[in-house]
């Protein structure tokens, strides 16, 4: 595989930079993904599912997805393996190849993110809703040892990741690589 092509993990979730998710693999070609992945010490991309998207033809897939790599594993009591991966920083994905046991793989280029040059004054109450949030639920607030709910960055990331719309939506807010219509968005949903 070459210096820029990674395992694709497509999910109707997202993982953001600075985010932590908790996965169950159970697949055989993403068991392989994360064990290669551990092996050699690298990550893989984690995508957003395109649901009007042509699987065929590999369009299902939406193009920014972000480096993620593993930072626990264990075997879960159902006999799965459970990860818990970070996320790194986003790339924009294109080239998808579809591997011997369909694990798709692509050309992942970094791309910037959105720089929020925000005060914590302009963010909120959304940082005070998102510290509710994770203190509601132990396994949300469990994946992050300390949470920056003081880091405007942060805390839009994490929303946008727990938003429960469009993948598309949420391409069409990374697209812009700034965070001012994700703000006023977040805004009109939480007051």
């Amino acid at each position: 595989m070459s210096n820029n092509r990674f395992p694709l993990f497509p999910l109707s979730a997202h993982l953001l930079p600075e985010g932590r998710m908790a996965l169950r693999i159970f697949e055989p070609r993403y068991v392989r993904m994360v064990k290669e992945a551990c092996a050699e010490n690298k990550g893989f991309v984690m995508c957003m599912l395109n649901a009007n998207g042509d699987k065929s033809a590999n369009e299902h897939i939406h193009k920014i997805g972000t480096y993620a790599t593993v930072v626990d594993f264990d075997m879960l009591d159902d006999g799965l393996l459970g990860i818990k991966v970070a996320g790194s920083h986003l790339v924009e994905v294109e080239d998808i190849a579809v591997e011997h046991d369909e694990l798709r793989t692509g050309v992942c280029n970094p791309i910037d993110s959105w720089n929020c040059d925000l005060s914590t004054q302009q963010i909120a109450p959304m940082d005070e809703r998102l510290k509710e949030i994770f203190g509601n639920y132990e396994e949300l607030s469990s994946l992050y040892d300390e949470p920056k709910f003081d880091s405007p960055n942060w805390v839009l990331n994490r929303w946008l990741e727990l938003l429960p719309v469009d993948g598309s939506q949420k391409q069409h807010f990374l697209e812009q690589r700034e965070c001012t219509n994700l703000l006023k968005y977040l805004s009109t949903l939480i007051g």
